[in-house]
């Protein structure tokens, strides 16, 4: 396993470095992950929503644990061949050595990549204090670098998720955690072109990560490339749009109507995407 984790590790690394915009789906199990691996996709990433709303549970208000969301990465790495990184939250602990802890334990699982945030979990103080923020993201670093292979740390800073839309601030952060030694850089709801050049110039020629699927942002994939975005994640987009799809099935079943399977995924076209995609 060793082995095909460094390989996987490597080709993730690499999808970094190239010029062209690496789209990075997150599934939340093991079937959605087969299927955009049969779509072509060439690595995937883990969401945190997308696993809370599989187990029945709200996400944001720290109802997944650590053990459940490693237990679901390594569900999502078994499913496929292709390299999975995943969405470790806030590294589930405050202090340094706890998210070096999450980032090991990640390692250990399979995974060639993963995000620390710097959102607290506490509604009174959502975002943690810059020097407190550094150390996580440095101690993470540190964890990765002790992998025998280039485990890819993305360093998320939380401002415009958390209804801080401090431009400043956030630049602020991302540069020290570039400077931390983070590999990739993440400030998940930029919704305008001058908010995400301004985070693609702060910390180059590191690779920026920006997410789609905002309701707000209409920027399209050759517009971000464009702006220097090395990768986008759709964070819950798609599991939010199988489940759209789920409730107005139900809800036509529910008031008497019959036609709701008509838009329904062929039964033939899934079997056959789940064989291209083990």
């Amino acid at each position: 396993m060793a082995d095909t984790q460094r390989q996987k590790a490597l080709a993730f690394q690499a999808l970094h470095q190239r010029d062209e915009l690496l789209v990075l789906p997150n599934p939340w199990d093991a079937g959605s992950a087969k299927l955009l691996a049969a779509l072509g996709f060439q690595a995937l990433a883990s969401t945190s929503a997308g696993l809370a709303f599989t187990l029945g549970r709200p996400d944001g208000e720290g109802l997944i644990n650590r053990e459940e969301t490693l237990a679901n990465a390594r569900t999502l790495v078994e499913a496929t061949p292709l390299p999975v990184a995943a969405d470790l939250e806030n590294g589930f602990a405050d202090a340094p050595e706890g998210c070096a802890e999450t980032i090991i334990r990640a390692a250990a699982c399979g995974l060639v990549g993963g995000s620390i945030e710097d959102a607290s979990g506490r509604p009174d103080a959502p975002i943690y204090p810059l020097e407190l923020a550094v150390e996580r993201i440095r101690a993470s670093v540190s964890a990765a670098r002790d992998q025998p292979f280039p485990f890819t740390l993305c360093a998320r800073a939380e401002n415009f998720l958390h209804g801080h839309a401090d431009l400043p601030d956030t630049l602020r952060r991302l540069e020290a955690y570039a400077e931390a030694g983070a590999d990739v850089l993440y400030a998940p709801g930029l919704t305008t072109r001058a908010q995400i050049d301004a985070v693609v110039r702060a910390v180059a020629p590191k690779p920026v990560n920006v997410l789609l699927g905002l309701s707000d942002c209409a920027l399209s994939l050759d517009e971000l490339a464009d702006l220097g975005v090395r990768r986008v994640s759709v964070g819950s987009s798609l599991a939010r749009a199988a489940f759209g799809g789920f409730l107005r099935a139900a809800r036509d079943l529910h008031r008497g109507r019959a036609d709701f399977a008509r838009d329904a995924a062929a039964f033939a076209e899934l079997n056959t995407l789940f064989k291209a995609g083990s």
